[in-house]
């Protein structure tokens, strides 16, 4: 980890503040959009909102069979869940974008 100054944390916070993710954008997308996983799209959990996408679609699919409900079901509980947790991934998504930016910031001060 390399030492900022207190310009450089500064400017680190700034480009933090205009870059991190919106809590009130997440929720909305998880309220309106949610059962199409969008919500983690947006947090940049590509891998787990594909297989939500997925579920979801099957879901509705197979829901003259009765299968699709179980599968519907299970997007339920998730976005229940998903309700409860989504502070704390807006959180690691901005702790994740400042660790980021803090390298970026500290390379450009060495190269300079």
């Amino acid at each position: 980890m390399v030492t900022l100054s207190t310009e450089q944390q500064m400017l680190v916070e700034q480009r933090l503040s205009n870059d991190k993710k919106s809590m009130l954008v997440c929720y909305l997308l998880w309220f309106f959009l949610g059962g199409f996983g969008a919500h983690r799209f947006y947090l940049g959990k590509t891998q787990s909102a594909v297989i939500m996408l997925i579920i979801y679609i099957l879901g509705w699919l197979m829901l003259f069979i009765y299968v699709g409900a179980i599968l519907l079901l299970g997007i339920v509980v998730w976005l229940i869940i998903d309700a409860f947790t989504i502070p704390g991934m807006v959180e690691q998504d901005s702790q994740r974008r400042r660790e980021t930016i803090q390298r970026e910031v500290g390379l450009a001060s060495k190269a300079t």
